[in-house]
């Protein structure tokens, strides 16, 4: 499982993916969301703008991620 760090009570989903450069811009959220399954806490996440928060597990075609605080 990878860690990632976040500032803040949360972050939107497309400016995680941002940050972590695997999007270049908010504007490709929905098709990667439509060609990849993602999940949040064991959630498949549809949301574009889905609020993550510390301790939140995202998980990326099958790569998990813990949400950490900074």
């Amino acid at each position: 499982m990878h860690t990632w760090p976040m500032k803040g009570e949360y972050i939107q989903l497309d400016q995680l993916l941002k940050k972590y450069d695997i999007i270049a811009s908010g504007g490709q959220i929905g098709a990667f969301l439509e060609m990849h399954e993602v999940f949040l806490n064991g959630n498949k996440v549809c949301e574009k703008r889905k609020k993550i928060r510390v301790n939140d597990v995202l998980m990326i075609d099958g790569e998990e991620y813990q949400i950490v605080g900074e």
